[in-house]
């Protein structure tokens, strides 16, 4: 379980460049274009008068840090779930917790249509709470359902049926235009002011992940192993549930469901720095980051000039990812 130090150390060391790289390019490019010098001037001596500087300002700069904060929320919160279940298909998208958050969101926009920004975290909150009740509830009662392609299905489950009664919701109280950005996640519509009350939130998350990073790394050996090492199991299963439904439920309140970050990026951190998550959560935080801001830049290239929802770049890749991890994995629980 020795993991290979060197490699997360470059991981977190390079890291700053990597996402000063993302925002740069993220800022220079979009359907307009605009040049380096005025990106300067738009940071150091902003004039509110032009109009590519309120483009940077009010636009591409929030999208951007909304980006790479709900890439780095994503891939922690999987990264928690798959050590916590030793299911190497958990994520917040396949099991659920993501169309929680957004019917949670739809019911607040028919209930509270005017509910401020505040009120629409602690709702996504609560709806990623509910759908991680009712995914393991019905896990429960079913035989084997704790397996990785039982919970994996269950979860899928959970969400059509939650994105289900959000629709039919949304079509009856005519609110479908406005609840069809939280389930196809359209960055360029995120509002900059929720990345400030997002903050508080995602500070919470983040501490609680890295606090029980060493605990799931213990817990991802297996429950018997851990509770002879004298471990709280039940106790940390709801420590890192509850970091799970904050920076999921920040993620969908700040921009709508993105599938598959949550999927693809502890794999591949794994893969690249053992299995400490001691390791893994800052990493995988970073790598979610920036895998999610450069498919935010490439997504504006798909079908240029028009925007292409983000979600559909992460199930480009997603989508063969997952099915390969079933074909290569079967039922059994990751190492």
């Amino acid at each position: 379980m020795q993991s290979k130090k060197a490699v997360p150390i470059l991981i977190l060391a390079i890291s700053p460049v990597a996402i000063a790289l993302v925002i740069v390019l993220s800022i220079l490019y979009g359907a307009k274009q605009i040049d380096a010098y005025t990106v300067y001037q738009a940071l150091f001596q902003f004039d509110e008068g032009n109009v590519n500087h309120q483009i940077i300002m009010h636009s591409r700069l929030p999208r951007v840090l909304g980006a790479l904060m709900i890439g780095a929320f994503l891939a922690i919160s999987g990264a928690l779930m798959q050590g916590m279940t030793r299911n190497y298909l958990a994520s917040p998208s396949i099991m659920g917790v993501s169309d929680g958050s957004a019917f949670a969101i739809t019911l607040c926009m028919v209930l509270m249509p005017a509910s401020s920004n505040t009120t629409m975290i602690f709702m996504s909150l609560a709806g990623s709470a509910l759908a991680v009740v009712m995914v393991l509830g019905l896990s429960r009662l079913l035989p084997n359902g704790f397996s990785p392609v039982a919970l994996a299905v269950i979860g899928t489950i959970t969400g059509t049926f939650l994105s289900g009664v959000s629709a039919a919701i949304a079509s009856y109280f005519q609110v479908s235009q406005n609840v069809s950005f939280w389930y196809n996640a359209r960055l360029h519509q995120l509002e900059p002011g929720l990345i400030w009350l997002a903050v508080p939130f995602a500070v919470v998350g983040i501490i609680m992940a890295l606090f029980l990073s060493k605990s799931i790394t213990i817990l991802s050996l297996g429950e018997e192993i851990s509770l002879s090492l004298g471990q709280k199991t039940v106790l940390v299963k709801v420590l890192a549930t509850t970091a799970v439904v904050i920076l999921t439920g920040i993620s969908v309140a700040l921009a709508g469901k993105i599938g598959f970050v949550g999927l693809i990026i502890p794999h591949m951190t794994r893969f690249l720095v053992g299995l400490d998550y001691r390791w893994i959560v800052p990493c995988a935080g970073v790598m979610g980051a920036v895998f999610l801001g450069l498919s935010d830049v490439f997504s504006r290239f798909m079908n240029s000039p028009f925007e292409t929802p983000i979600g559909v770049v992460t199930a480009f890749i997603g989508v063969p990812f997952f099915l390969y991890l079933i074909y290569k994995r079967g039922g059994g629980k990751h190492a």
